[in-house]
């Protein structure tokens, strides 16, 4: 998919590249990281991850679109993407993970999330985009909401506790408009 390059305040959203990948192992076959995803911890050999990671950037699928996430200088802190992409329905799953710590609690996510966002709700026709977070996953459910995702039900997943955010178009439309500016930074205030 050819994008260019996605700017935020804080962070560009770039596409994924092969140099990615040693970056990429690391933060999969992290613990912590796994379970702050509710993911299996990666426990494979290097090369046989190279090679399945190459094949996907050779052969990217049509329902997930996966970007790098950059500082403004240039480097590579996470990864983004929204995935199980419905055209029908006219829907996808949003997933984020910052994998170096060092830009841990300084509004990187939420600019991610705000930058995504604003590119699938302008140039695709998808009207909901939906994600799901461990339930103590405190942290994340801020990110989240700060970017304009409600909380729409709890569910039991594979013996875990998630909670179900959504936005749509609409809601996103209203927030990025002068009027809904105000309304954000009236309930800010109040």
């Amino acid at each position: 998919m050819e994008f260019g390059v996605l700017k935020g305040k804080k962070i560009v959203l770039r596409e994924k590249r092969l140099e990615d990948a040693n970056k990429d192992y690391a933060w999969r076959s992290d613990d912590e990281l796994a379970h702050l995803d509710a993911a299996p911890t990666l426990r494979i050999p290097f090369t046989n991850f190279l090679a399945s990671y190459a094949d996907e950037l050779a052969h990217p699928s049509r329902r997930r679109r996966r970007f790098a996430i950059e500082t403004l200088d240039g480097k590579h802190i996470g990864n983004c993407m929204y995935y199980n992409i419905d055209e029908g329905k006219r829907g996808a799953e949003l997933g984020i993970m910052i994998g170096d710590r060092d830009y841990w609690d300084q509004g990187h996510g939420t600019d991610v999330v705000t930058t995504l966002l604003d590119h699938i709700f302008n140039t695709t026709k998808l009207e909901r985009v939906y994600l799901n977070t461990l339930e103590w996953n405190i942290r994340a459910h801020r990110c989240f909401e700060k970017g304009g995702f409600v909380r729409c039900k709890r569910q039991r997943r594979f013996h875990n506790d998630f909670i179900s955010m959504e936005i749509y178009r609409s809601s996103w439309q209203h927030r990025a408009s002068p009027k809904g500016d105000q309304t954000v930074k009236k309930k800010q205030e109040g």
